[in-house]
């Protein structure tokens, strides 16, 4: 980890807020299992800091897409947590899956048949997770292959089945009939599977009601602060504060052009503060002459494009000396959340949180 020294920025996660949301979704859910997805480094935010912190709130179930994302989790987790890979089994993972004890989400033929032949050859049942497609056309066993499995169920022999999983494709929109359409077809499905338990929710799904519950959800983006419903209040608690240093600020006259291109020319006198923050941080270039940002109270515009190192902040409504080298301006914080940046980037907080790069120095909260 860089020291705060050798770092143009800061990256402040707060754990006991992803704990903290962690218990608001699990409130909701009731008697119902709340998992964590904490695929891609926990959406970039440190998968080892987050799953260890997750599994004192009592989290058990954990969510990854590759095998050597559980590889890299399993020492920092209790004996009794189980990591699901969502990617399934893949061909040539088979027996790393078995020998360390995860649970494979299988999504096509292939797999099945892959994972039954390895519980013949081991002379055991082996526990997985099966994903039915209902119309997300992404991962899971298509309408045709449902109806080849359906008509040979003897090919999941060998196959301990923990769950039936299928996603969401519009969860985070309330209202969409396609949430009903899918939420009908795993009905459906389940049928065919007469007593075993259900999976269906993700953070989104959560708030669709206890009709999308089951038995398991899966949270991802909620637990770390991304607003889980389109166009209503935010419940969960913001995780993440990203803030820049200042390198210098100068004072530029009419008609000066800020940044790569002049694609921002000053109307006017202006002060312009240059932040070590880049699109090699993640800081998106998308970002170019639409974000804010906030030093205290006052919102400062991003004037000029995002360059690979830097960007140039419109800081004229500030105090003349109220910023000086290695000053620290907010990019991301209460007042400018995640989700408030991917708008003005064209983007999905998802997006945002995954981009933040390796240069920033990270301080955890709450570990």
């Amino acid at each position: 980890m860089l020291s705060s020294h050798q770092t143009g920025a800061f990256l402040t996660i707060d754990l006991n807020a992803i704990r903290a949301n962690w218990n608001i979704l699990t409130d909701r859910l009731g008697a119902v299992a709340c998992g964590a997805a904490v695929k891609a480094d926990a959406y970039g935010l440190g998968a080892q800091q987050v799953a260890s912190a997750l599994a004192i709130a009592g989290c058990r179930h954990f969510f990854v897409a590759f095998v050597h994302e559980a590889l890299a989790l399993k020492p920092h987790l209790p004996a009794d947590s189980i990591l699901y890979i969502l990617h399934g089994c893949t061909p040539g993972t088979e027996k790393e899956i078995l020998a360390n004890g995860f649970v494979p989400v299988l999504v096509n033929l292939e797999q099945i048949d892959a994972w039954a032949a390895l519980a013949r050859a081991e002379g055991k049942r082996l526990p997985a997770i099966l994903q039915i497609d209902t119309g997300m056309a992404r991962l899971g066993l298509s309408e045709d292959e449902m109806a080849t499995l359906a008509a040979n169920l003897h090919r999941l022999d060998g196959i301990e089945l923990r769950y039936i999983m299928s996603h969401l494709a519009c969860a985070e929109h309330a209202n969409s009939q396609f949430n009903k359409q899918q939420l009908a077809r795993f009905c459906e499905i389940r049928k065919v599977f007469p007593g075993i338990p259900a999976s269906l929710a993700n953070s989104s799904g959560i708030f669709l009601g206890s009709d999308y519950h089951f038995d398991l959800a899966r949270p991802g983006a909620a637990l770390y602060g991304i607003t889980p419903v389109v166009g209503t209040p935010n419940p969960m608690r913001q995780v993440v504060r990203l803030q820049g240093k200042v390198i210098q600020v100068r004072t530029i006259s009419a008609g000066t052009g800020v940044g790569y291109g002049g694609t921002w020319r000053a109307p006017s006198t202006k002060r312009i503060a240059t932040v070590a923050v880049g699109y090699a941080d993640g800081y998106l270039r998308n970002l170019s002459n639409t974000a804010v940002a906030y030093f205290g109270d006052i919102s400062l515009r991003l004037v000029g494009t995002v360059s690979m190192d830097t960007i140039t902040l419109d800081v004229s409504a500030l105090p003349e000396g109220a910023l000086q080298p290695d000053s620290l301006i907010d990019l991301i914080n209460e007042r400018h959340p995640v989700d408030a940046l991917a708008q003005e980037a064209g983007t999905i907080g998802y997006e945002i949180l995954t981009s933040l790069g390796a240069r920033y120095h990270r301080r955890y909260i709450g570990a």
